[in-house]
């Protein structure tokens, strides 16, 4: 089985000022350095993205976006194109958070456009599915697995899904202090790569990233990483902080 090399992102959703932005970017940057076994991103803000972009510039961290439009140009106020990301030095655009899901009302038709139009004009794309505390209550967490894996990836190319990135982000965990045991990530993840392999067979299956992501801390993540099939993390609120996600890549790569 080929090895993945570990993945951690992250999002500072809609936090920081501009000089705060800019101090963040600059402390992880140092922190990571240029050399590193672990895949690294950082997502701002939108108006944040260029000067973050300076100040981690010739580290191995690299820019992502919290979010991308579906079209790529046009009469769309307020949105922003994957040309418009790339041009400002993103790599990366997050696509389906579950914020956008359960409070934007994002559908997954939706998503699944804005995957395809992010992975067509040239980024890379981090997306994420998971399921709410009334859906685990019920038993139902597999089933949500199943309906937005299909509905996100259906249509996608091999060579796509070379440039997709998945996140389990467990709605119950994301900014409550709650995490996923280890074995509850494995368990989400192992099913989320079945599904994978049954519908778009054993390289991509064994080749995509699985991070896990909901209140992610330096503390927990080593046990999750431990597990076979969870690859990285997406960080929320410690990624705020550079010595907590600094400390959280160093974790993740062992």
């Amino acid at each position: 089985m080929p090895t993945r090399k570990k993945f951690v992102a992250g999002n500072w959703k809609m936090n920081t000022t501009l000089a705060e932005a800019k101090a963040l970017g600059a402390a992880v940057a140092k922190g990571v350095g240029t050399d590193t076994n672990v895949t690294v991103a950082v997502c701002p803000p939108f108006p944040w993205l260029v000067p973050v972009g300076e100040a981690i510039k010739g580290s191995a961290v690299a820019l992502g976006a919290q979010d991308v439009h579906y079209e790529k140009k046009g009469a769309f106020t307020g949105e922003v194109s994957p040309a418009m990301l790339i041009e400002a030095g993103c790599k990366y655009a997050i696509v389906g958070h579950s914020e956008r899901r359960h409070i934007l009302g994002e559908s997954e038709t939706a998503i699944n456009h804005k995957v395809h139009t992010a992975l067509e004009e040239g980024l890379s794309v981090i997306l994420c599915m998971g399921e709410t505390l009334a859906e685990r209550e019920r038993n139902l967490q597999e089933r949500v697995f199943q309906r937005q894996v299909f509905a996100a990836c259906a249509g996608l190319t091999d060579e796509q899904f070379q440039r997709l990135v998945i996140a389990y982000e467990p709605v119950w965990a994301i900014g409550t202090g709650k995490v996923a045991t280890p074995d509850q990530a494995q368990e989400a993840h192992a099913f989320v790569r079945t599904k994978l392999r049954q519908l778009y067979g054993d390289k991509i299956a064994d080749t995509t990233p699985i991070l896990y992501g909901g209140s992610v801390t330096p503390e927990t993540t080593a046990g999750l990483m431990s597990k076979p099939d969870v690859d990285g993390a997406l960080v929320g609120g410690a990624s705020l902080k550079a010595d907590s996600f600094v400390a959280i890549v160093k974790a993740a790569g062992g």
